[in-house]
Order: C-alpha cells, then structure tokens, then sequence
C-alpha cells in the first residue's frame, strides 16, 4: 500500500465514524447527501424500513431500503470544508457510490428555478480542495453515475440542464471585491453551489464513485439582482425541483452495478 491509498474500514467492524458519528456496520455502500438536515430527513421518507443511524452537528444520517436495494442518507451542510468531513468519513467507511442532491444558482440565462441540473465538472473555487490535491487536478464525477442522472432526470417533467458548475467557498458577493463568477460563466459554466467539488475530489482521491443533481432555486444574472437581496428558496417551484433531484438520485442509487 502507497502512502495515498486509503483503506476502507470493513463492513460489521465495531467502530463509529468520528464527526459524523455513523456506526460502520450501519452505513449502507450506496449513499446520498444533502446539505440540509431537514433534506435528509425528507429523503430518508422516500425510504422502505427506514431508520435514524446517527444525529451530530449538522450530519444527520439515516439508512433504509429503495427499490430492494439499501441505502444511506446523509446531510453534510453547507460550504466544502465541513461538507468533505462527511465525504471522507462516508468514504473510509466504506461507500462504494456518494450522490448529492442538493441546490444551485444559474449563472446562464436559460439556467432558472426550477430547473434541474447534472453536474459534468466542477469549478474548484471552494477554498478546500486546493489543500488536498494539486489545483491542475479536475474536479469530476464518475461517468456511469453521471450518465443514469442525466437519463434518470429527463423521464422527469422538469426542465434538465448538464453542465459545470462553479463550487465557490462563499454563497454572498463580497461588497468590496464583487463577484468573480462572470468570467466561469464566460466560460461555459452554468451553476453556482458550495460542495460539489469536494465531494468529487474527495471521491476520486478514495476510488469512489459519485455524482451530483442539483435543483435551481434563483438566477442573479436573469433576475438582475446580483448581490442577492431578493434571493428566496422557498418555493414551490423550488421544492418540486427539490423532489426531483432526491427521487432522481434514489432511482440512480439503486440501479447501479
């Protein structure tokens, strides 16, 4: 074993995750994440015999049944660094597949709420990853998950969109140094969220496959409200696309291989 390879502590050990407080015989290796714990709980009752695992700061975590298939839901909250604790410890406990469902802003003026989005790459401007791998090193999902999401969300009746997305580290404009976000959207990027890029980094450095779905719930650029001022999730337009992303990921979850 090199010095960066990791090995999963194996199903049944008795040991329970640090941070998120997860017992390792109850983690299930098909798992998806949210930012929200409110989110998990949520998607946990999509879930057939379905249990509460593990409950510390914001990283609550349930395990049940979808299709014949058991699976873990799990939320991470909100930016990278606090986010990635939940990945790596989902990812040295021994996940084979991670999914985030979770919720972004368009940057593209045909990217508006309600939309879905899968994610194809993602703009490391997290303010986390560039202390794990080198920042030449790309932030991406795993192409057989990323093809069932984009598969999975088009049979749905919401409008889909797949795409990069700019993982920043900060959710409001800075007043004094602006938004940088216009010279990604120059470049084709058409999402702005804060964990995607930690999670694929995360998963890529652990040979983990993973993969992100995210509902649009505001655009500044087509709104003309950069600063966010009028910014307001709760929606119903929002929390159908919401729906989406969590049904999508479950569907996807359990029919992998």
């Amino acid at each position: 074993m090199t010095k960066n390879e990791y090995v999963p502590l194996r199903q049944g050990q008795d040991e329970t995750l640090a941070l998120t407080k997860i017992p390792v015989a109850e983690l299930a290796d098909r798992v998806l994440v949210v930012g929200d714990p409110d989110r998990a709980a949520k998607a946990a009752g999509l879930l057939t015999n379905a249990k509460p695992i593990a409950k510390n700061r914001e990283y609550h975590s349930y395990v049940g049944e979808y299709e014949g298939k058991r699976i873990t839901v799990a939320s991470h909250g909100v930016g990278a660094a606090g986010a990635a604790c939940c990945f790596e410890e989902l990812c040295r406990g021994g996940a084979k597949y991670i999914i985030r469902a979770g919720t972004a802003g368009g940057v593209q003026r045909d990217v508006v709420d309600g939309d879905l989005l899968v994610v194809t790459g993602a703009v490391r401007c997290d303010g986390y990853t560039e202390l794990v791998v080198p920042m030449n090193y790309p932030a991406v999902p795993d192409l057989q998950v990323t093809s069932s999401l984009v598969r999975t969300a088009e049979e749905s009746d919401l409008n889909t969109h797949s795409g990069v997305v700019i993982t920043s580290a900060n959710f409001y404009p800075s007043p004094i140094l602006g938004n940088d976000q216009p010279k990604w959207r120059d470049a084709g990027a058409i999402g702005v969220e804060m964990e995607v890029a930690a999670l694929f980094i995360t998963a890529s450095i652990h040979r983990v496959k993973s993969g992100a779905i995210l509902a649009i719930d505001g655009n500044p650029l087509k709104d003309e409200d950069e600063d966010m001022t009028s910014y307001e999730p709760d929606r119903e337009i929002v929390t159908k696309a919401i729906d989406a992303t969590l049904e999508t990921s479950l569907k996807v979850l359990a029919s992998l291989e």
